[in-house]
Formats: structure tokens, C-alpha cells, sequence
């Protein structure tokens, strides 16, 4: 997925891995295929602003830094849309 993609992610709080944010992305459906629970690196105003577990559709891509685990990268200001998860299990259906 060297593209973006159609992307569905959630947020959860992070206990205990090396990030210091208290609350991170991960990747719940791909449209690629790739397997669900990768860390996605996008906005913190977002993460923030949402309550623990509220799931977004975005366009993300798959990425890792020299060396470092792979993972989903959105853009910051990239546009997102809050889904249900009723629509999240219809679009993974």
C-alpha cells in the first residue's frame, strides 16, 4: 500500500508502549487487506477531541521508518469522517 487507501481506525489508550501519547490510533479495517491492529500515526487534535474507541474513516498509507516497525501514516490536517460501528461492520461485512 505504497498509495493511500480507505482506512478504518479507532482510538485506544496506550498502556505501556513506548509512546508518550496517552492515546493512540490503530487500524481496525483496510480495504488493502492489511491486518487489522497496525498503530497509524495521524492527528492529535483528533485523538483528543474524541472520546476512548470512537472509530474514523480516513486515507491512510502503509510505511515504517528505516528500520522500524511498519505502521499506517494520515497526514495531520487530512480529512476524516466519524463512522458508527454498525457502518464500520457493514463496510467490513
Amino acid at each position: 500500500m505504497n498509495e493511500y487507501g480507505t482506512v478504518i481506525i479507532e482510538t485506544y489508550l496506550n498502556s505501556g508502549e513506548q509512546s508518550s501519547a496517552r492515546v493512540r490510533f490503530r487500524l481496525v479495517w483496510s480495504a488493502d487487506g492489511i491486518s487489522p491492529g497496525l498503530n497509524v500515526e495521524y492527528s492529535r487534535k483528533i485523538r483528543e477531541r474524541h472520546p476512548i474507541g470512537t472509530l474514523f474513516l480516513i486515507e491512510a498509507r502503509l510505511t515504517e521508518k528505516e528500520g522500524g516497525n511498519p505502521f499506517l501514516y494520515a497526514h495531520y490536517d487530512a480529512p476524516y469522517r466519524v463512522i458508527s460501528r454498525e457502518e464500520a461492520d457493514r463496510m467490513m461485512a
